[in-house]
């Protein structure tokens, strides 16, 4: 049975491609979606280009024929314009006039005239004012992660027969030999995803452990367990992995996906990671460190405020100003560096060039080779900024998400539904792609927020 779709601005401003993903059902779009498109076509930015790239769209459908009357989409199904329903009753209070109001008419209006209609809105207010009306209605989610899947941790306690651990550092264990004990303690094969990291536990002795990495059918040993990147050494078993995820070649792992609770040194370790391979002459493997942080607003542009573009951003850069300042500070442990000191070498990175930030609306269209880019707070992306950020990459450069999906300041955002979240699902398995979610009793930020954590 063929449905009607009803399409908030929305959904269009966020996936441009949603006019083709609802096969051979039949989409309407209310007038004021139209012109709220109007509105937001001059804007910068991903809203600004998507609205865009939807007007374009709609004109060559209008090249067919009426988008009043409908027109066959190439996918299938028809979209047509919604100019009627105008005066269709609202419950008391709210505004007729608003832009949610003018689609809940609309949706309303199809239904009085018999259609089975569906308003499809990532705002949660809009879908809350269509259920007092009776319109039935849901979010996109063709770019969610699927409800009923598994959260991918990018770790695995698994059991190994205790003659095999003997031949481990030599060439590795087969993942045919490994397996997991279930609640009843039956033995289950151990199904493991490419570049998945294992804790790999005696078969005699538990707390006999060895860590290691998969690829390739085999279980290999970490490769950078003993490396200490800018002073920095692991303190969890998290961070062991961490580290090896990070401290891989651009060639073997050029995008690496580290989520988590705040606290857990995500943003330390990478920037640790990046100043060891950009500053150290030795081991240098970059040109720079490249840093975005999108805002809660994801796609405002930074104003025309005085200033220059760092001057701009760098208030959303104080978190990472102060993951510095505890980097360079760690040399002078006996004693602390005042602050115009640790002011002095942060200035140094961001005068030579070695540390660059930019404003996350500026990376569409670049090609970034030989950097090492960390991407903080992903979660307040959306799937299409991600993707473009992740198919930005050139040869030579590392690129590192980080961030908490049930942290989301973004208010069409959430856990299923944000760009990092969409990476992980889609990115996992891939032998490109490392991935490692850290543990809330993993937090090192102090003994104060380990308590927080586990507590509240």
């Amino acid at each position: 049975m063929q449905k009607t779709y009803v399409l908030d601005t929305n959904i269009l401003i966020q996936a441009p491609y949603a006019l083709e993903s609802f096969e051979d059902n039949h989409i309407v779009l209310p007038l004021v979606v139209l012109e709220s498109l109007d509105a937001l076509k001059q804007a910068d930015g991903e809203q600004g280009g998507n609205a865009r790239q939807v007007i374009r769209f709609l004109e060559r459908l209008r090249l067919q024929g009426s988008l009043v009357e409908g027109v066959a989409l190439p996918a299938g199904g028809t979209l047509r314009l919604e100019v009627n329903h105008v005066d269709v009753a609202l419950p008391h209070g709210m505004d007729p006039d608003s832009a949610s109001s003018r689609v809940l008419k609309v949706c309303r209006g199809l239904i009085e005239d018999g259609l089975s209609t569906i308003l499809v809105t990532r705002d949660i207010v809009t879908r809350i004012q269509a259920q007092m009306l009776g319109v039935p209605a849901e979010d996109f989610a063709a770019d969610q992660v699927p409800s009923g899947a598994g959260h991918y941790t990018g770790r695995a306690d698994v059991y190994v027969p205790d003659a095999l651990l003997s031949l481990f550092k030599r060439e590795g264990i087969s993942a045919e030999s490994l397996y997991t004990v279930d609640r009843e303690g039956r033995q289950q094969p151990a199904s493991l995803t490419e570049n998945q990291f294992a804790i790999l536990r005696s078969d005699r002795e538990e707390k006999r452990t060895l860590l290691g990495r998969f690829r390739g059918g085999r279980v290999y040993p970490l490769c950078h367990n003993g490396c200490r990147p800018f002073g920095v050494r692991p303190r969890s078993l998290g961070q062991q992995f961490m580290q090896e995820a990070l401290l891989l070649s651009a060639e073997e792992a050029p995008l690496v996906i580290l989520m988590g609770p705040a606290g857990t040194a995500k943003t330390f370790y990478s920037l640790a990671a990046g100043l060891e391979q950009v500053m150290e002459p030795e081991s240098r493997a970059y040109r720079k460190i490249l840093i975005c942080r999108p805002n809660a607003q994801f796609d405002q542009d930074i104003g025309f405020l005085p200033g220059s573009e760092q001057e701009k951003i760098s208030p959303l850069l104080r978190p990472i100003v102060d993951n510095l300042e505890i980097l360079l500070d760690l040399e002078h442990k006996k004693e602390k560096s005042g602050e115009e000191e640790l002011r002095s070498r942060i200035n140094y990175l961001f005068d030579t060039g070695i540390l660059t930030a930019e404003a996350m609306n500026f990376m569409r269209g670049r090609s970034i080779t030989d950097t090492w880019l960390i991407i903080d707070e992903a979660q307040n992306l959306t799937p299409r900024q991600v993707k473009g950020i992740v198919t930005r990459v050139g040869r030579g450069t590392k690129v590192i998400l980080l961030g908490d999906p049930a942290q989301i300041d973004h208010p069409l955002l959430d856990e299923r539904s944000n760009g990092l979240s969409y990476a992980s699902e889609r990115m996992r398995g891939s032998p490109l792609c490392v991935q490692l979610t850290m543990q809330a009793d993993e937090c090192e930020r102090s003994a104060l927020a380990l308590d927080a954590a586990r507590r509240m």
